[in-house]
Formats: C-alpha cells, sequence, structure tokens
C-alpha cells in the first residue's frame, strides 16, 4: 500500500502542502495547496485544512519553516506563528514529525534542479550544481544556507540565519539607506534592505521620505509590488533607481555570503527576483558580487544562476521525506542514488 508522507514550505507569507511517495524513484511533490496567513490563525490549522481537504492521513511528516529549528518551541521569523512541535505532531496525528529551515530545504533540492530552473547570470550551468553551493534568497525575508559535498560522495546541508547578518554599505548613498533604516529599526540586518519590505525601505530612503521608529507604519512608503512595477514600466526613474540600488546591495551581500562559504556555485532563490528577471539579469548584481578587491578574479570564476522551479522548499521537504528518521535532519546527508535531477 502507497504510503504518502505529508510535505510543507511555511514562509512568511505563504503555507504550501503537499503529499509526497518517499518510496518512489524520485521525490515528488503531489496534490499541491497554498494557503495564505490572512486565512488560518495558526500552523496546525491551515495544516489540517489541507489534510481534509485531500483525504490524506499521513503518518509522516517533512515542513520546511522559516525559522531556526531548536527545542520544541518554534516561533516564525517574519509571521504571527508559534507552535509546539510535540503538539503540531499530536493534532495531525503524526508518528514522525520533522521540522527543517526554510533554506535548508532549498538546498536539499539543489542537486534535483536541472538546468531548465536555473537562469544563468553567470558562467555555466552544469547538474548538479559544482558545490560547495551558497544559496540565498530574498522572499518575506531573506534566507542563506550552504550546501557541501559532491554527487560523488554525497551532500551535507548546512543551514544558517545569514541574511540577519549585518549590513555592510559600500557607498555614500548606501550609508544613507543604512542610517534611515537604523532611525526605524535600530540595527541594520541584511534582510532590512533584501526583502519584500527591504525594496519598500530602500524606494522611501531614496524618495527623502523621513523615517519612523517601527513598529509604527512608515508614512509614504510604497508596496514594493508598486516599485518593482513603476520601475518596469519605466514611468518613474525614482522606481527604477530604488530597483537598480536593490540588485546591487544584493550581488553585494551575495558576494559576501559566497567568500564566507568558499562557494563554487551560488543559487538565487526566493520569490522577488522572480518578479523583475530581465530587469535582475542586466543590472549591476555582478558588478558588486564580484568587486570583492584582491578576489575579484577569485568571483568572477563562480558560477551564479537564479532558481525558477516554482517550489523548491518542497521539493526539498520531498528529499529529506526520503531520509530514514534522526533527531535532526541539519546531520542528513542526501542519498547518492537521490542526486539525480528531478523531471
Amino acid at each position: 500500500m502507497q504510503a504518502f508522507a505529508l510535505i510543507g514550505d511555511i514562509g512568511g507569507t505563504n503555507a504550501r502542502f503537499a503529499l509526497t511517495d518517499p518510496a518512489a524513484p524520485a521525490p515528488q511533490i503531489l496534490h499541491e495547496q497554498t494557503e495564505t496567513d490572512a486565512d488560518f490563525p495558526s500552523l496546525g490549522e491551515a495544516a489540517l485544512h489541507y489534510l481534509d481537504t485531500t483525504g490524506a492521513k499521513p503518518k509522516r511528516a517533512v515542513l520546511a519553516v522559516a525559522s531556526p529549528i531548536e527545542g520544541d518551541e518554534i516561533k516564525l521569523t517574519n509571521r504571527a506563528w508559534s507552535f509546539r512541535r510535540s503538539e503540531l505532531q499530536r493534532r495531525l496525528g503524526l508518528d514522525d514529525l520533522r521540522l527543517i529551515n526554510d533554506f535548508a530545504a532549498i538546498a536539499w533540492a539543489a542537486p534535483h534542479l536541472d538546468a531548465a530552473v536555473r537562469m544563468p547570470v553567470h558562467g555555466d550551468v552544469v547538474t548538479p550544481p559544482a558545490g560547495p553551493v551558497t544559496l540565498i534568497g530574498a522572499g518575506t525575508g531573506l534566507g542563506v544556507a550552504l550546501l557541501i559535498g559532491s554527487h560523488a560522495h554525497g551532500w551535507h546541508v548546512v543551514p544558517t540565519e545569514g541574511g540577519h547578518a549585518s549590513f555592510a554599505p559600500t557607498d555614500d548613498e548606501e550609508r544613507r539607506i543604512a542610517a534611515w533604516l537604523a532611525v526605524r529599526h535600530g540595527r541594520v540586518s541584511n534582510e532590512r534592505l533584501l526583502s519584500g519590505h527591504g525594496l519598500s525601505n530602500i524606494d522611501a530612503c531614496l524618495r527623502g521620505i523621513a523615517p519612523v521608529a517601527a513598529p509604527a507604519p512608515q508614512p509614504g512608503s510604497r508596496r514594493s509590488k508598486d516599485v518593482v512595477d513603476a520601475a518596469l514600466a519605466g514611468s518613474d526613474p525614482e522606481a527604477g533607481h530604488a530597483l537598480r540600488r536593490f540588485c546591487r546591495i544584493y550581488g553585494a551581500v551575495a558576494g559576501d555570503a559566497a567568500l564566507l562559504h568558499g562557494a563554487n556555485t551560488v543559487l538565487i532563490a526566493g520569490g522577488v527576483v522572480l518578479h523583475f528577471l530581465d530587469f535582475f539579469h542586466t543590472s549591476e548584481f555582478m558588478d558588486a558580487f564580484t568587486a570583492k578587491g584582491r578576489h575579484t578574479d577569485y568571483m568572477k570564476r563562480m558560477a551564479v544562476q537564479v532558481i525558477t522551479h516554482p517550489n523548491p522548499g518542497l521539493l526539498g521537504a520531498a528529499v529529506a521525506a526520503r531520509q530514514p528518521p534522526a533527531d535532526t535532519l541539519d546531520d542528513v546527508r542526501v542519498a547518492r542514488k537521490d542526486a539525480a535531477p528531478a523531471d
């Protein structure tokens, strides 16, 4: 009898659920469904709704969560959801519940991403990607993870909270943005600039709007989507300026992460860039990425790609569901037999 497992990718805006057959020849994403934050008061309610809708009664689950995974009490970083993993397991009727960091899930998916879902920004696209692999992505927040190993020897994922590292301005305009954000938030992390809210922050600062200390709303700010739309339409020079600066900062931060990881490949994920891929491809991202002084030539040898797979987090959770039970998946290697590209 086919034994499906529940998989989920729980981010700051959406909760995506699906089923997978861990015994299938390759990782699967079946009966996918997306729930929004506004519809459910908790992760448990959203997951139960999915199970009721599909009629599935899995006994195992792997959920990728936008949060550090420590202890029984879990609190999402950019979403007003918190839960106890033991209570969630009981409520969902599971024998085995594994929680993994959301960007670690994307790292587990990386060996299964064929060339068709990796848009080249710089260098060659090889499958699987050459490790070490830095994964970074701006969405509701900024995720960072590291994938080490190889197809021959297996892969190992290192989850990180690198998105919360301190922002390092590279010129006077970025110092002005950092000072603006310091008024609003105190400490300025990379995520304050490289996220959906981050583009809105950059735009407001560059338009000369005075910052207001959080958590109060920022008067005069506009949604990041509106900034992107105006920039792509070519009718708003200020929006174009903000989006270009966003891409340049993205390149500098991604380059720093790649230096720290000793990367051969950088994979860019997250939903933000997918809304302006052509703009991103011709932006100053790579100029800033490679501008590392004496290591500029070293940076130019790295391959940089954008992940265009619609649900890499779910794919990574499906890969994790194929592993044997363990106290923590942070120490589970992705088996070599699972390293072939997905269909």
